[in-house]
C-alpha cells in the first residue's frame, strides 16, 4: 500500500472526524444550544428588514404610555373596559382576545360583563397557571371545552394544580385560554405551550383558542399528536408543529415597530364617538373581521419579557407572532444536523489534502472564507424560507480543523529552525506560574450568613446620556461620578461589590462586621446625594463641555437590611466576594421602585429600624406606605431617607408632619381629608417637577393621584393600603 494511502486515515480523515465530533458533542449541551439560539436571534433581528408587512388580520391593541397618560394609572376601572367592549361590538371584530387577567371580582364588573356580552361569544379572556388554589367561584356554565383528542404521553403537557381563571361571569360569555409564556433555559421566550393541563382538563393557549374562535372551530375539531403537530379540521385546516410537550417554536416576525398596533385610547375614543355619540370619523381604522389582541405595551407596566427582539418585549406580541405564523402557515423549520456534518467533514478532508503544500495565505483565505459563505447561506435560508440551518457548531468544527491544520503546518515549517521551544517558553511564563501559586493554596468557594445592609444605586434615565454624550466623554463623566461615590462608600466602610454600567452595588457589614451597618449605609446615601449636587454645579460651571442633562443628573438609591449570604461566590476558577439572597433582591427593588414614589432615596422598614437602633436622631426618614414587591407576597414598609439631621430645615419637618397625617387619613379611607393634607404638603416638597432639575414627581403628587383614583373607584373592603408593585 502506498505511503500516501496508508497515512490518509491518520493525516486527513481522523483529524476531521475528531473536530466535527467535538463540535457535535458540544452542540448536544444546553449551554451550546443557548449560544445557537442566541445566534438565531441575531438573524431574526436582521430579518426584520427584509420581511413582508404584518398580517392585516391581526391588530395589537396597545395599552401604551399615551393611553395611560389620558386614562390614568393602570389598572383602569372595568367600566372603561366595558365601554371599550361595547364600542368594539359596533366595529364587529372577529375575535377580541385579552392578554390581561380578570381573575378578581370588582365593584364595577357589571358594565364590563354587559359590554363583553355584546360580542356574542367572540371574546377570549386570559388565564394563568399557579401552584396555589385561588378558590374562585365556579360559573354556572363554562363556555370553554377541553381538548380531548390527544395522541401521545399527556404527562409531557405542562401541568399545574391550579389556574387563575377569569371571574365566573366572564367564563359564561367568553372563552378561557392560557397566556403562559415562560422563558427557556437561556432566559428567552422561544416556545409557547399550545396546551395547558390543569384540574384534570387540557385547555388551549390564548393563541390556539383565538384561532379556533376566528375559524369558528370547536375543541372537538382539534387533534393533537404530541411530538408532531396540532391538526385543525374544518374549513381552514392547519398543521401546527409542536414538540412532545405541546409547545410551539415561534417564528418571530412581529416586533414593536413591525406589528399592526392601535392604541387602546384610539379605539375607545373614536369608536365611542362614532357609534355612541354619532360623530363621524371618516378615516377611522376598521376592525371588522379582525383579531384584536389586547395587551400591555407601556414601558412602565410589567407584562414585558425577553424575546429575540429584546429583553423588554411586550408579551402580547408573543401571541401575535404565534397566531400570524398559523394564519400564514409560516413555520420555522430546523435543518437536520447529519447532512451538515457530512458536508463539513468532506470539506475539511479536502482542505487537509489540498492545502499542506500551498501558501499559508491561501489556506487562511479558505479557513475564513468558507465559514463566511456558510453563514451567508444560513442567513439567506432563514430570511427567505424560515429554514434554520445550524449556525455555530459547523463553524466551530470547521474552524477547529483549520486551526489544527494551520498549527500543524506551522509546526512542521518551524521545526527545522528550532523555534518551537522559544514559542512555548514565551507562552508558559515562569513568572505567571509563580504568581498563580504565590498564595500556597487554591482559592475556595464558600459563603455564610451575615446581617448586612445591601446598597444599590442607579442613575436616572442613564440611557439618554449615552445618546447625547460621545463615548470618550461618557467614560470621563462616569469615572468622575463613580470615583466620587466609591470614595464615600468606602469612607463609610462599605465593601464595593460590583459596578453594573452606571449602577453601584455595595455591602455594608461584611466582610468586616459592623453593628451600625444600616446607619452607615443611610449616611452614605445622603453624602452621595450632597456630593452629586456639588458635581452638578461643577459640570454646569464647565459650560458647553457637558449637555444640560448632565447638570440635572440624579441618582436613585435603595437600601435593605437583613440576613444575607455573603462570601466568595462563583466558579472554581473565578469568583468574587459578593452577596445573594432575598434581602439583596429587596434592596434592588427599593432602588428601582423609588422612581414610582417620586423619591431618590428609599429603604425598607428593616433598614430604618436598624439605623435608628444605632442612632435614632442622625437620619431623617419619611414613611411612604406599604408595598408588595414583585417576587414577594408579604408587604414591606418603605421609607424615604430625606436627609441628615444637620441638614434638616423647618420646611422639611413640616412637610413630613403633614404628609404623615395625610398618609394616616389615606389608610383610613378618608379620601377628602387625605387629599387636603397632601395638597398642603405638596408646596413644601423640596423636589418640584419643572423646578428641581431632573425631578418628575414627588410623594405628595403620587398620593394625590392615588387618592383621585380611589375616590373614583374605591378599593375593596379587604384593602389595607398596601400597594402592589407590578414591575421590578
Amino acid at each position: 500500500m502506498p505511503k500516501s494511502t496508508a497515512s490518509f486515515p491518520k493525516e486527513h480523515l481522523l483529524p476531521a472526524i475528531v473536530c466535527v465530533g467535538i463540535a457535535l458533542a458540544l452542540n448536544a449541551t444546553s449551554w451550546w444550544q443557548g449560544l445557537e439560539s442566541g445566534a438565531l436571534d441575531e438573524l431574526t433581528n436582521l430579518r426584520r428588514h427584509f420581511q413582508p408587512p404584518a398580517d392585516s388580520r391581526i391588530v395589537a391593541v396597545a395599552i401604551d404610555d399615551e393611553s395611560i397618560n389620558v386614562l390614568g394609572r393602570w389598572p383602569w376601572s372595568r367600566d372603561t373596559h366595558g365601554q371599550f367592549m361595547a364600542s368594539m361590538a359596533c366595529g364587529n371584530p372577529a375575535v377580541v382576545a385579552w392578554d390581561i387577567l380578570f381573575t378578581e371580582p370588582s365593584a364595577d364588573d357589571a358594565f364590563f360583563i354587559q359590554g363583553a356580552g355584546q360580542l356574542d361569544h367572540r371574546v377570549v379572556f386570559g388565564a394563568y397557571t399557579t401552584d396555589e388554589n385561588p378558590r374562585q367561584p365556579q360559573p354556572k356554565t363554562d363556555l370553554t371545552d377541553p381538548v380531548t383528542r390527544i395522541e401521545g404521553d399527556r404527562q409531557n403537557i405542562p401541568t399545574t394544580p391550579f389556574a387563575l381563571l377569569p371571574i365566573a361571569p366572564l367564563r359564561e360569555i367568553g372563552y378561557t385560554a392560557f397566556c403562559d409564556a415562560l422563558p427557556g433555559q437561556d432566559g428567552v421566550i422561544r416556545r409557547v405551550p399550545m396546551l395547558q393541563r390543569t384540574g384534570g382538563r387540557i385547555l388551549p393557549s390564548l393563541s390556539l383558542q383565538t384561532l379556533l374562535l376566528y375559524w369558528h372551530l370547536k375543541s372537538s375539531d382539534v387533534r393533537v399528536v404530541l411530538g408532531d403537530a396540532i391538526y385543525l379540521d374544518g374549513a381552514h385546516t392547519r398543521r401546527i408543529p409542536i414538540d412532545a410537550a405541546g409547545r410551539y417554536f415561534i417564528n418571530y416576525r412581529l416586533d414593536w415597530e413591525g406589528s399592526n398596533k392601535l392604541p387602546y385610547l384610539y379605539l375607545l375614543r373614536n369608536y365611542t364617538e362614532h357609534y355612541a355619540q354619532r360623530k363621524p370619523h371618516p378615516e377611522m381604522r376598521s376592525v371588522e373581521g379582525k383579531i384584536l389582541l389586547i395587551g400591555q405595551m407601556s414601558t412602565g407596566l410589567s407584562d414585558n419579557g425577553p424575546t429575540p427582539f429584546g429583553t423588554m418585549t411586550p408579551l402580547v406580541l408573543v401571541h401575535a407572532n404565534a397566531i400570524e405564523n398559523v394564519l400564514r402557515e409560516d413555520y420555522a423549520r430546523r435543518f437536520p444536523s447529519w447532512p451538515v456534518a457530512l458536508g463539513v467533514l468532506a470539506l475539511g478532508v479536502g482542505g487537509l489534502i489540498f492545502f499542506p503544500k500551498r501558501k499559508l495565505s491561501k489556506q487562511a483565505l479558505f479557513a475564513l472564507g468558507m465559514p463566511a459563505l456558510y453563514l451567508g447561506l444560513a442567513a439567506l435560508l432563514w430570511i427567505k424560507l424560515s429554514l434554520w440551518l445550524p449556525l455555530l457548531w459547523p463553524v466551530l468544527g470547521f474552524g477547529v480543523l483549520q486551526i489544527f491544520m494551520i498549527v500543524r503546518q506551522l509546526i512542521r515549517e518551524q521545526r527545522s529552525k528550532q523555534q518551537i521551544k522559544g514559542m512555548f517558553g514565551t507562552y508558559l511564563s515562569p513568572t505567571l506560574v509563580n504568581r498563580m501559586i504565590e498564595s500556597g493554596q487554591s482559592p475556595e468557594l464558600g459563603g455564610h450568613k451575615e446581617d448586612i445592609t445591601a446598597y444599590f444605586s442607579d442613575i436616572q434615565a442613564f440611557s439618554t446620556f449615552s445618546e447625547l454624550i460621545p463615548p470618550d466623554q461618557l467614560v470621563e463623566l462616569m469615572n468622575e461620578y463613580l470615583s466620587a461615590c466609591t470614595d464615600i462608600l468606602q469612607e463609610e466602610f462599605g465593601t464595593l461589590d460590583k459596578y453594573i454600567g452606571d449602577a453601584i452595588v455595595t455591602i455594608f457589614g461584611a466582610p468586616i462586621s459592623l453593628p451600625d451597618h444600616a446607619l452607615r449605609a443611610c449616611v452614605a446615601s445622603q453624602r452621595i446625594q450632597i456630593k452629586l449636587g456639588e458635581l452638578r454645579e461643577k459640570w454646569r460651571s464647565e459650560g458647553s463641555k457637558w449637555p444640560e442633562i448632565v447638570w440635572k443628573m440624579r441618582t436613585r438609591i435603595g437600601l435593605n437590611s437583613g440576613e444575607t449570604i455573603v462570601g466568595n461566590i462563583g466558579s472554581r476558577t473565578r469568583f468574587n466576594y459578593t452577596m445573594m439572597g432575598d434581602n439583596v433582591n429587596l434592596a434592588a427593588r427599593m432602588e428601582s421602585g423609588a422612581g414610582s414614589w417620586g423619591v431618590y432615596n428609599m429603604c425598607s422598614g428593616a433598614t430604618k429600624i436598624a439605623c435608628e437602633a444605632a442612632d435614632n436622631a442622625r437620619v431623617i426618614f419619611r414613611p411612604l406606605g406599604r408595598v408588595v414587591v414583585k417576587g414577594r407576597n408579604a408587604p414591606v414598609a418603605i421609607y424615604e431617607i430625606v436627609c441628615l439631621k444637620e441638614n434638616v430645615t423647618g420646611q422639611i419637618l413640616e412637610c413630613i408632619r403633614i404628609f404623615s397625617e395625610g398618609l394616616e387619613k389615606f389608610f383610613a379611607r378618608d379620601w377628602a381629608a387625605a387629599e387636603a393634607l397632601f395638597s398642603l404638603s405638596l408646596p413644601l416638597e423640596l423636589n418640584q417637577p419643572g423646578i428641581t432639575p431632573g425631578v418628575i414627581s414627588n410623594p405628595s403628587l403620587v398620593y394625590l393621584d392615588m387618592v383621585g383614583h380611589y375616590r373614583a373607584a374605591p378599593p375593596p373592603d379587604s384593602w389595607d393600603g398596601t400597594h402592589v408593585m407590578k414591575g421590578k
